[in-house]
């Protein structure tokens, strides 16, 4: 059945960011709001200990002189004083730009210069020295505020220096954040986040604060998540999926856990035991494969079970979807399964996991399915930058794998003629910033956003993705492929793969480019005689192109004649964010790593 909810919340939603925030501080202020890692330890803040401390900091902005709407910039990694600096700029009435703290200097400039950023809260010294290097081009920037790097007492304060000042100021103006809050239309610019984007410089999309109380509210008025909850975050606040979590989180109430170090995932969710987490597929595929890779290094009696367990585990799982009824004898194996197996499954990520959500790109359907066999819900969701992260979902009750569920309420989703998706709501960008012919190429007159990507509507709402507009190629012999598919299903197949990249536009024949988890060859190559040799010399080996090739075949046996790999090539590094190749949201810089191995790939067709 379709599913049906309720959008009259868009009429009564909060006003702006800042009101959302501080009506939040007034509901929940003796409840846990917080907690992040000091040391070894973690602590808790409340909803008022934040409140009062965001406040202190807004106020510091205004004694700076930012103005409503004027640009303050954030460089820093995901860390509890990201958060307070995001809310202090929404409840000063002004814009946060978002900048990764992995953006080299000369971009990060380019992003505070395009946006006129006022004021940057810099996280460290490394973060400092990128301005410091750059001051001339940045005309506008009349302040740093370091979270751990060094004061210079002028152009660069502390946080505490900040908070110093605002505390001044609130003795003079008692009312001026409750004041400016109050005063911030609901189309007032809130975010600038600057796209990474595969190819050319980044674009700035303009968020107004109507898209990030709309998302939050949305999510809210589905009863997915509640003030019991307990969120564990580490996605880049500098995307628009982390920070489309903040305004959920403002809605519904809950506490979230804050820890932005991608080495300390898995430690972090023993520790945190959230409820839910909001995660790249390419997290979701490293810890399948790990889980899957170390069972089979294990053999024997063990790994038997493991596999056992999997295939009741995943039959169950057909027939519940189906409407069948599950055997008994089924049922009582499927019972001892999950004591022995699945609890072990679930025991990793902390146990107490309600659902996943999956976003920022395609999940393997098969990932998806095998994580449900477990007991843990894997959530698809859809949306990009462009709509404040946020445009459907599914839901923990009604869900369909492969697909990212139905249009938020109070916002719709259509395919134009090409099959491109479009969405249109409350969520959608206001433009691009300073960019008015990219701003129409995107947004129609009637308010439609052109997404880039290609997908279908079921009869029951659900939208299903199929690849990216730009990405789809045709071969010299006239036949479209839709690499991402095929990529995401040699993933699926391969546990030791992190990066599968599919080429054969306007050739002959479909070829790839492969690049190994680092991680998960470790292990291998203690399993086939090459412990010691360094990452290269192990991915380069005879032993690795055979076992690669036989993951290739099976792919091959999957897919139509036209779409087969005919031939591939082990990359002798994997891809990363600090090489370029990919973007700080995990998402493969196709034109980049195809320009980087153009002579590798002409010798496919030679």
């Amino acid at each position: 059945m379709p599913i049906n909810y309720d959008a009259s919340f868009v009429e009564t939603m909060p006003r702006n960011v800042a009101v959302q925030f501080l009506d939040r501080v007034e509901k929940s202020s003796a409840s846990e709001a917080y907690r992040f890692p000091v040391g070894d330890n973690w602590e808790s803040v409340t909803w008022q200990q934040v409140g009062d401390r965001v406040s202190r900091l807004a106020a510091g902005l205004m004694a700076l002189g930012i103005e409503p709407e004027q640009r303050v910039g954030i460089a820093a990694g995901t860390r509890y004083e990201w958060i307070l600096a995001d809310l202090a700029v929404m409840c000063a009435g002004a814009a946060t730009t978002t900048v990764y703290p992995s953006t080299n200097a000369a971009d990060t400039a380019y992003i505070l210069s395009d946006s006129e950023s006022r004021v940057v809260f810099a996280e460290d010294d490394d973060q400092v020295a990128k301005l410091v290097e750059h001051r001339a081009e940045l005309p506008h920037l009349a302040k740093v505020v370091t979270f751990d790097g060094t004061a210079d007492g002028d152009w660069v304060i502390d946080l505490a220096e900040l908070e110093r000042i605002g505390a001044e100021f609130l003795e003079a103006n008692p009312a001026a954040v409750t004041d400016h809050a109050a005063a911030i239309d609901p189309e007032q610019l809130a975010t600038l986040i600057y796209t990474s984007g595969t190819t050319g410089r980044p674009k700035g999309v303009r968020l107004r604060h109507r898209a990030w109380v709309y998302e939050g509210e949305a999510i809210a008025s589905q009863d997915i998540l509640h003030e019991d909850d307990l969120q564990f975050l580490w996605l880049p606040m500098a995307h628009s999926f982390g920070k489309v979590l903040l305004s959920t989180q403002l809605a519904c109430g809950f506490p979230t856990a804050v820890d932005g170090r991608v080495d300390k995932i898995i430690d972090n969710l023993a520790i945190v035991k959230p409820t839910f987490m909001g995660a790249a597929p390419r997290i979701f595929e490293k810890a399948y494969s790990r889980i899957v890779t170390m069972q089979a290094a294990e053999g024997g009696a063990k790994e038997k079970l493991f596999k056992k367990a999997f295939a009741v585990g995943l039959e169950v799982d057909r027939l519940k979807r189906e409407g069948k009824s599950v055997p008994l004898t089924l049922k009582l194996q499927h019972g001892l399964f999950d004591k022995l197996v699945f609890s072990k499954v679930r025991d990793r990520f902390g146990g107490r996991v309600r659902f996943f959500i999956s976003g920022s790109a395609a999940l393997n359907r098969e990932v998806a399915e095998w994580f449900h066999a477990a007991g843990i819900t894997v959530l698809e969701g859809y949306g990009m930058t462009e709509n404040a992260a946020g445009a459907t979902v599914n839901h923990p009750d009604q869900y369909k794998f492969g697909s990212v569920g139905a249009p938020f309420p109070g916002s719709e989703v259509k395919i134009a003629e090409d099959g491109e998706v479009l969405l249109r709501g409350p969520h959608v960008m206001e433009g691009y910033h300073n960019l008015p012919e990219a701003t129409a190429e995107a947004l129609t007159e009637d308010g439609w956003l052109h997404t880039g990507d290609i997908g279908e509507l079921d009869d029951d709402g659900f939208l299903k993705i199929t690849d990216r507009k730009k990405d789809l190629f045709k071969t010299s012999g006239g036949k479209y492929i839709a690499p991402s598919a095929i990529e995401s299903q040699f993933k699926a197949i391969c546990p030791y793969a992190s990066q599968f990249l599919v080429i054969g536009n306007e050739r002959n024949f479909v070829s790839a480019l492969v690049t190994l988890d680092p991680d998960q060859m470790t292990d291998w190559a203690a399993q086939n005689g090459k412990e010691g040799a360094s990452y290269t010399e192990v991915v380069t080996s005879p032993e690795a192109k055979e076992m690669v090739s036989g993951y290739v075949d099976e792919l091959n046996g999957r897919l139509n004649r036209w779409e087969t790999i005919k031939k591939f090539k082990i990359l002798d590094h994997d891809l990363s964010i600090e090489s370029g190749e990919l973007t700080p949201s995990m998402k493969v810089k196709r034109k980049v790593v195809e320009d980087n191995n153009k002579e590798l790939i002409a010798s496919f067709y030679g």
